[in-house]
């Protein structure tokens, strides 16, 4: 099997990582907003997400003859490394349950906002827990300040949802009881969100936009608590701050539960059982909310589902952006330690700039938001370089 050894391709892997994790959520808003199912476009995402892992396992996992010390993908299937896998297993569970939360709270919250709390929330806990499995290997005077810079971060990405709310609701108060305002709508030009059909559109950023990404989306809204919304954000995050610890322990055994002798489970063979919990946990739990769903979504089927062509390769590229995207982390993370691996959780310096080129977030508001915004991404470049720099060498 292939093995990062570098610390030069552990930094690689991360930052290839970093942008294929920030750029999935953007694809799953934009299927939401569109008005398709979040209960369809995660079942598609999740088929892929497992394929990624499967095609990793397969090529990266047997792409040299294996050893009795490094065995290969194959070779490790059939050794009694049980208890590694129940680990790997146990984050692939709870990183399903993250994501799945994750995308209901993007359409309360935010793209930008859900990721920079979700994030924050896993390097100030699963980064700690990381440090401590992986022996220190992490240099602590670099990695803490920088897991300070995330916690700063988070305190500003809180400001600028709480300024743009306020903006925003500036906006619809001012909308004229006839429900439009006089700014003209952009005609001739092609809107991504409705599947690049030419339309008359509002303009970005304006009243008539907010209310116009309501009606279309499929997750409404407009007067839920905001309390729901950062309710779902923080279970996401928590969900988060544990996948990463949990792989540590399956690829490492710092616990020591495997039997003397038995090599410790490959970053590939861990990631296959690690993706195949979290693809059975998808099915089980969207299957189920197609028939009971939940926050008012109206009910769908599986005939329904297979039927649904509408944004499907939106929702299976999604998936194989996600599945690579921790595939790289891990790997990454195997070199140079987990805890410098959490590097990636910047990835809402990505996803933010998805949000604002695609689905006009934070156009029109004001010059307090875009002060708020500005500082929150500028600490996030300082954290993940800060990250990267406390980087070690797994012995």
């Amino acid at each position: 099997m292939y093995l990062v050894e570098s610390k030069g391709g552990a930094i690689g892997c991360m930052l290839l990582s970093l942008f294929f994790l920030g750029t999935w959520p953007a694809l799953i808003t934009l299927l939401e907003r569109r008005g398709r199912l979040p209960q369809h476009t995660y079942l598609d995402y999740t088929i892929t997400n497992l394929l990624a892992a499967v095609i990793i396992a397969f090529t990266l996992g047997e792409i040299q003859a294996g050893t009795p010390e490094a065995p290969n993908f194959l070779q490790q299937l059939s050794q009694d490394n049980w208890s590694s896998v129940l680990f790997a297993m146990a984050g692939g569970i709870v990183l399903g349950l993250g994501n799945l939360a994750s995308q209901y709270a993007f359409a309360f919250v935010g793209l930008s906002v859900t990721e920079v709390v979700t994030a924050s929330i896993t390097v100030v806990i699963g980064t700690t827990v990381n440090y401590f499995l992986d022996d220190k290997i992490n240099r602590a005077e670099i990695l803490f300040p920088g897991v300070g810079c995330f916690l700063i971060a988070v305190c500003l990405g809180s400001a600028v949802h709480a300024s743009n709310a306020a903006d925003n609701k500036r906006k619809l108060n001012n909308l004229p009881g006839n429900g439009k305002s006089n700014d003209a709508c952009i005609t001739g030009r092609k809107d991504m969100e409705n599947g690049n059909g030419f339309t008359c559109k509002a303009k970005v950023g304006t009243a008539d936009f907010l209310v116009e990404v309501e009606n279309r989306r499929s997750i409404k809204v407009f007067g839920r608590s905001a309390v729901l919304g950062l309710s779902i954000t923080f279970f996401a995050g928590f969900c988060f701050s544990l996948f990463s610890p949990a792989f540590n322990l399956a690829t490492n055994d710092q616990w020591h539960t495997l039997k003397e002798g038995v090599p410790h489970l490959s970053v590939y063979t861990a990631f296959f059982y690690f993706s195949v919990s979290c693809f059975v946990l998808a099915v089980i739990l969207n299957i189920s909310f197609l028939y009971w769903p939940v926050l008012n979504l109206p009910k769908s089927s599986f005939k329904a589902y297979l039927n649904d062509w509408n944004g499907r390769g939106w929702a299976l590229l999604a998936g194989f952006l996600c599945g690579f995207g921790n595939g790289l982390q891990f790997m990454g993370g195997q070199a140079a330690g987990y805890a410098a691996a959490d590097a990636v959780q910047a990835l809402p310096l990505v996803s933010t700039f998805w949000g604002v080129v695609i689905f006009g977030e934070y156009c029109r508001s004001s010059r307090r938001t875009y002060v708020l915004l500005f500082g929150m991404l500028f600490m996030f470049i300082v954290a993940v370089g800060v990250l990267m720099a406390s980087s070690g060498h797994r012995k």
